[in-house]
This record gives C-alpha cells, sequence and structure tokens, in this order.
C-alpha cells in the first residue's frame, strides 16, 4: 500500500528499494468476513437492521410520492390528528405502495434480462483475492458491454420505437418496490438455505450459532451457480448498478412529462451519477478486489441491499426532482458540477495509486517519489503464504449523511480487519500513516 510521506520506521523492519520488508513471522486474527462469535448486543443490531431498512425504504417512497418528499409533512398530519388509527390509515397505510402483476412482469423481465446478459455476452475473465480456504475465484466482467446494451435498449424502445413510456419505471415505481422485495427476501433466504444444502465452497463458510445474524451477513462468501455465475457480482453490478442510471433516467422522462423540459439539476444528477456508474463499470476487474467481493459474506445485507435499498434509496434525488421543479443558476449549476467531478477525481486518483502499486510491485512514482510501502506476509487456511439539492427538506441529503456513517463506520471496521491480517504490520503502517480521514483528527 502506498504511503503519503517516507518517514523513519522501527527496527522491526529493514528498508531496501523504498520497501518496508518485514522481519517477523506475520501474525493471524480477525480477517475475512464477519465475526464468528456474537454479542447480544450484535443480535439485537442485527434484528434492527432487518426489520428497520425495508421499512425507511417504505417512508422515503410514501413521502416523496405523496408529500413532496417532506418527512416531516405525514408526521405533522399524524400530529395534528392526535395520531388517531383514523389519521395513520388515511395517512399512511392508504399511502402505501400497491401490489400489481405488471409491477412483477416488469421486474421479471428486467432481471431475467440481465442474468441472460450476464450469461451470455463476450466476457474478460478477472481474478478475484485469495480466499480464506486459499481458492482464488475466477469472475465474467461484462458489465460495461451490458450496460451500454441496456440503455440504448431502454432509449430506443422509449423514444423510437414506442414499445414503452420513458417514464415506465417512475410510473410503476411502487409496484417495482413490492417486487423487488420479494425478490430481495427470497434471495436472502435462498442462499441462507444454499450455504447447509449445497455450498460452493464450504470451507469458505462462517457460522456465528445466530440465525438472525446469519441471515444478514451471510454464510457464504462466494455463492454460485457452477464456475462463473457468482451472486454478489451479478446483483451489485446488474439490478443494483445497472439500474441506478436507468432509474435516473426514466425519472428525469417522468419530470419531462410533468412540466414539459428537463431542469438542469436533473440533468447535472444524471451526469454525476453516470461518471460513477460508468467508471465503475469501466473498472469492474478492480472491483473484485474490494470489500464486498473480498471480504463480505452474502446475506440480506447484500442481497436485499443490492436489489432494493441500492436502486431505491440511492435514486431518491431524482425522485426528490420530479416532486420539486428546481433550476440552478448557472454559477451553482458550475459550482456543484466542479465539486462532483473533483469528488470523482480524487477518488479515482486515489484507487489509481493503489493499483498501480500493485500492479508494478511497487516500481512506481507517487506524488512525484518513489513509492514507498510495506510488504506483509500472511499464512491462509491452506497453509500458504500470501501478500496483501436546495435546502427545502432533509430528504435529497439522505445519501450524503447515510455514506457518511457508513465511511466512517468502514475506517473503524476495516482498521480491526487490517490489524488482525497484518498485525504488527499494520500498526507500523499506522505509525507512518497516522489520520484515518482527517489530518491531527485522532479519532478520524
Amino acid at each position: 500500500m502506498s504511503l503519503r510521506q517516507k518517514k523513519s520506521v522501527n527496527t522491526e523492519f529493514k528498508e531496501s528499494n523504498n520497501e518496508l520488508t518485514p522481519n517477523l513471522k506475520a501474525q493471524t486474527g480477525k480477517t475475512w468476513g464477519r465475526d464468528r462469535d456474537i454479542s447480544y448486543i450484535t443480535v439485537l443490531f442485527s434484528t434492527l437492521i432487518l426489520t428497520c431498512c425495508p421499512l425507511l425504504v417504505f417512508v422515503f417512497w410514501v413521502s416523496c410520492t405523496h408529500y413532496q418528499c417532506s418527512l416531516y409533512e405525514p408526521i405533522y398530519r399524524l400530529q395534528i390528528s392526535g395520531f388517531s388509527e383514523q389519521a395513520f390509515d388515511s395517512v399512511v397505510l392508504q399511502k402505501l405502495p400497491q401490489f400489481t402483476w405488471e409491477g412483477i412482469k416488469i421486474y421479471a423481465l428486467w432481471l431475467s434480462f440481465q442474468a441472460i446478459l450476464y450469461a451470455i455476452l463476450p466476457a474478460k475473465i478477472g481474478y478475484g483475492q485469495r480466499t480464506p480456504a486459499g481458492h482464488i475465484l475466477p469472475y465474467k466482467v461484462n458489465g460495461l458491454l451490458a450496460w451500454f446494451i441496456t440503455h440504448i435498449l431502454f432509449l430506443a424502445g422509449s423514444f423510437y420505437f414506442n414499445w414503452w413510456e420513458g417514464s415506465i419505471i417512475h410510473d410503476n415505481w411502487g409496484a417495482l418496490l413490492i417486487a423487488a422485495n420479494i425478490y430481495g427476501y427470497f434471495l436472502t433466504f435462498f442462499v441462507f438455505a444454499k450455504a447447509y444444502i449445497m455450498p460452493s465452497h464450504p470451507e469458505d463458510r462462517k457460522f456465528s450459532g445466530s440465525f438472525i445474524y446469519d441471515l444478514l451477513m451471510g454464510i457464504e462468501m462466494n455463492p454460485r451457480f457452477g464456475k462463473y455465475w457468482d451472486f454478489k457480482l451479478f446483483h451489485n453490478g446488474r439490478p443494483g448498478i445497472i439500474a441506478w442510471t436507468l432509474i435516473n433516467l426514466s425519472f428525469a422522462a417522468a419530470q419531462y412529462n410533468k412540466i414539459g423540459y428537463v431542469t438542469n439539476s436533473m440533468i447535472l444528477l444524471n451526469f454525476l451519477h453516470a461518471v460513477y456508474v460508468l467508471d465503475f463499470f469501466y473498472n469492474e476487474d478492480w472491483y473484485l478486489r474490494t470489500i464486498d467481493i473480498a471480504h463480505d459474506h452474502f446475506g440480506f445485507y447484500l442481497a436485499w441491499g443490492d436489489t432494493v435499498w441500492l436502486p431505491w434509496m440511492y435514486t431518491v434525488q431524482s425522485h426528490y426532482l420530479v416532486r420539486n421543479t428546481i433550476d440552478l443558476s448557472t454559477p451553482y449549476f458550475l459550482l456543484v458540477l466542479s465539486i462532483g467531478l473533483s469528488g470523482y477525481y480524487i477518488f479515482r486518483a486515489v484507487n489509481h495509486q493503489k493499483d498501480i502499486v500493485r500492479r508494478k510491485n511497487g516500481d512506481c512514482i507517487i506524488w512525484g517519489k518513489p513509492a514507498q510501502f510495506i510488504r506483509t506476509h500472511f499464512v491462509t487456511s491452506d497453509g500458504k503464504e500470501h501478500n496483501t439539492c436546495g435546502f427545502d427538506h432533509l430528504l435529497p441529503y439522505f445519501y450524503i449523511i447515510y455514506m457518511f456513517i457508513l465511511l466512517i463506520h468502514r475506517i473503524y471496521r476495516d482498521d480491526a480487519r487490517c490489524r488482525g491480517k497484518y498485525g504488527k504490520y499494520w500498526d507500523n503502517y499506522c505509525q507512518v500513516v497516522k489520520w484515518k480521514l482527517l489530518p491531527d483528527n485522532y479519532y478520524l
């Protein structure tokens, strides 16, 4: 891993050609995936996640669809009515999305189409990191081609052949939410049962002894059908991330149908989200070495999260802009655009630095200096040693609040994992790179 600046290290390491080589044998500890032994507090929080996250998605849908994306308005209406049963029925229950067979049909066709593309499109074969049991698994990397085919077909079917309205996703948003939840829960219980009955790699499973925790965090690390059909890569990339930009386009079409034009705020949203999504698929092979693939097991957290949480909560801003027309001034538009592109540049530059250090085995220049890095060694269970929107409403700011909390949690989670995986090597790294996120801040 690259370091921000070169400093002296303790005597347990020797420096040679900008590489810090450990003299001690690697330590073992908590490394991959989630805990084996959990507490009652962990089970309690797992139960809250399993129950509250689905409810939150429905709360956001009701708020946007019926109350102009105001989270306060339905609470206010309940309050002035004394939280009566009749008010709860009219304000909440009657506003919930309804099951329709049209929604089931659209979602089933969507999922089937993505599954076919995943299976038949030509693909580069990428490889993930070695698993705890020592497997190096192959992956079909064809997401970028699938993204282009999907979006070209959607636009052609909407605006050239008139097979469907461009706003079809928006128009069936509630019914699709029901359909996606049905599939998300089915997938969760399916992979849970599969881990017991027909696991893909039995030695990579983890059992905590808690049904709730295992359901949430998963048992199998890489559940598969056959050699290449990987559940994690497919569900995150296809019904999750490909859907992201498709949903934004459909909501832009809905805005056009509503007011006769597409606002510059909606255009900006579509553009910035598309930049990130296209970057993801262009560098899909890189994703194989991220925490989702390399460490997380596949349970409700990823199964339901990829099929419901990601497409509904990551696109809440486009839903907001349909309900609340916002035309940005040119200076403000350019300011938001520059901030968005600057954030993307930082994201891409940081990941490029890590990738080039690994790809060139440390023989590269970072910030004008030879890269300095620590080469650690650890042993897997196979006995082998390896290297390592306006301010009127809170709702449109949900994403940044959620991501801030998520990333802070990941900082501490990843610190614990690296400390367990690399032992004293990680302590040495932290002596050089002292701050987790913010310079001169001990906690971040």
